[in-house]
């Protein structure tokens, strides 16, 4: 830009040049300055709700105004004043408002201390509230049906951001308001349980609420359960995209890679094996590249869709039934490694079946939906116990008073600890892709794939990317895409018979698993995920094998157990499959 061209305002006596920046609000942050929000998200469209954000601005001419600043663009020469005694004074009111409507149980919310109206509450000094406090029989009943999920409305403050996440990107309006003036609520259609609506239980509602509207369902307590019980012997395992965001509960940076402390921490808490889910990401290459190419040799059930994403195949079973044969038959990496460790644990650490637990460790709220389901199990019990995320892995070594910082890093225990670069990339967009046409190219040429970064599958900002490979002459092209708004637009055009490509990677949180519902929150800062994804390819960069057929403790699997990939064994353990939930009543686990 010239500096004939230059555009800049002022902003508490500081010139700030802006540029394409959507609102007054981002200009701000950008200046390195900032004010209070409860409504605005930089993902999605700005909504002008809480009028939190008030900034009183001042024009060339004089005259002076209230403005909203997540809903006005920025104007050059003006003059922003940020805490002025209206803007304050307003800001209070809001405050006092939404706390007089408002349950104040804080020291019991899931929330308390990570509550942004409890937090701007303090800040702004609220002692007394003028008006009067809710009364109980004003008390709405708290919705716990879904497995993953807590809605609280008596905690909600209307501000829509939850509403605007499953739009935007779900495209899915699970949620929405309903009623009008003091009555209204938000809401799932017609008032019913979320357990009962067609939610996926991706938890992107949860990640963007201020406040314990919507939470996660804590199975802490369960766990904490089952390690105290000196006859369990309980084992578990951690997700790729969990090792780069737990740090930030910690005051780490994001995209530190923290996998060997949590291994410290996990067995500091009372965990009596601690294996990684990299390992079964690495299996799961083995079958879904397996599977890929006998589909594209046989020319049937095209594109493949990949498998990993529990609230994306509960969206194709609830929504397009009739594109199930499309999805891998292979389990998720979680649900694989699961029954692997449920047959081998009891023999290789001579433990009886019955008094093993698996835990699993996840970046997503849809895998407690998943655990649950009864596919997903033998003799009527489920292959993974429990499944708790990441923030409730945070809040489990704080209550057990462990000092994460200061732990020595520790090893995975063996065999199931073992993985590739190939595994860890599997928490970003992209990731699955990627690690499946490294070992796909290989199987099919029998030639070594150079180089192995396949760069243009990357990336957390663009939600869908189609790439085309070549396999040896054979055009392959491959689709990625993030939200489940974008697998919706490759879904039509595989049923309008436009679509070009052979493979289909769906994760339904934007960005992928390293911003799933379960990571520590970061919805304000949208270079976050950017900086997660960055942690996994670090490690993929570092790590000896970065192809998953290369991981030797995969291939000794094979070896003495699972025979080879697609083999009647492995099918029986590590596959699948999905059910027409189209008609059903959602009730299915």
């Amino acid at each position: 830009m010239t500096e004939e061209n230059k555009k800049t305002l002022i902003i508490e006596g500081k010139e700030v040049e802006f540029t394409d920046e959507p609102n007054l609000l981002e200009v701000i942050r950008k200046a390195g300055m900032n004010v209070p929000t409860f409504c605005y998200r930089p993902d999605l469209t700005s909504f002008g709700a809480c009028r939190m954000c008030v900034v009183e601005v001042e024009y060339p001419n004089g005259r002076r105004m209230i403005n909203s600043s997540c809903t006005m663009p920025p104007e050059a020469g003006i003059k922003v004043h940020l805490n002025t005694e209206k803007t304050r004074r307003i800001r209070k009111t809001v405050l006092e408002l939404l706390l007089a409507n408002h349950d104040r149980k804080c020291l019991t919310c899931e929330r308390n201390g990570n509550c942004e109206l409890q937090q701007y509450a303090e800040e702004y000094g609220i002692k007394d509230i003028r008006f009067p406090d809710k009364e109980l029989k004003d008390y709405l009943p708290i919705d716990d049906s879904s497995p993953a999920l807590v809605r609280d409305p008596n905690k909600c403050i209307l501000c829509g951001a939850c509403v605007r996440a499953c739009t935007e990107f779900q495209g899915h309006s699970v949620l929405g308001f309903a009623n009008r003036g003091s009555k209204t609520l938000v809401q799932p259609m017609n008032g019913r349980p979320l357990g009962q609506v067609d939610c996926v239980n991706c938890g992107q509602c949860a990640a963007v609420c201020p406040t314990g509207a919507l939470s996660i369902k804590n199975d802490t307590d369960k766990v904490w359960d089952e390690i105290t019980n000196p006859e369990k012997t309980v084992v578990v395992q951690m997700a790729p995209a969990t090792r780069v965001a737990l740090g930030e509960m910690f005051g780490l940076k994001p995209g530190e890679n923290t996998i060997g402390l949590m291994n410290a921490a996990l067995r500091r808490i009372g965990f009596n094996y601690v294996f990684d889910t990299n390992f079964s990401a690495d299996l799961t290459i083995m079958e879904e590249a397996t599977e890929f190419l006998e589909r594209l040799k046989s020319g049937q059930n095209l594109p493949l869709f990949t498998s990993c994403c529990p609230a994306w195949i509960k969206y194709l079973e609830t929504q397009h039934p009739d594109m199930l044969h499309h999805l891998s038959s292979c389990k998720s990496p979680m649900s694989m490694l699961s029954p692997v460790l449920v047959e081998l644990v009891p023999k290789y650490f001579n433990v009886k079946r019955e008094n093993l637990v698996v835990v699993a460790v996840m970046p997503c709220t849809a895998k407690k939906y998943e655990c649950k389901r009864p596919e997903l199990g033998k003799d009527g019990r489920a292959d993974t116990d429990y499944v708790i995320t990441t923030q409730e892995l945070g809040k489990m070594i704080r209550s057990a008073g462990i000092d994460f910082n200061s732990l020595e890093p520790e090893e995975n225990d063996s065999p199931f600890g073992e993985y590739t670069g190939a595994g860890t990339i599997f928490g970003a967009s992209g990731g699955v892709a990627e690690a499946a046409v490294r070992t796909a190219y290989e199987f099919a040429t029998g030639e070594e794939l150079k180089p192995v970064d396949i760069k243009e599958m990357r990336g957390t900002t663009n939600r869908s990317k189609t790439v085309e490979l070549d396999i040896k002459g054979t055009k392959v092209t491959v689709r990625v895409v993030s939200t489940l708004k974008e697998a919706e637009k490759a879904i039509q055009e595989i049923k309008d018979g436009t679509a070009n490509f052979q493979m289909l990677e769906v994760m339904a949180c934007p960005g992928g698993c390293i911003n799933g519902g379960g990571q520590p929150r970061s919805c304000d800062d949208s270079t976050v995920k950017v900086q997660r994804a960055e942690g996994l390819y670090k490690e993929d960069s570092e790590l000896p094998f970065r192809k998953s057929h290369k991981n030797p403790s995969i291939q000794k699997l094979y070896n003495e157990f699972l025979e080879k990939p697609g083999s009647h064994k492995a099918h029986e353990m590590l596959h699948t499959v999905y059910n027409n939930k189209f008609a059903g009543s959602y009730k299915d686990v």
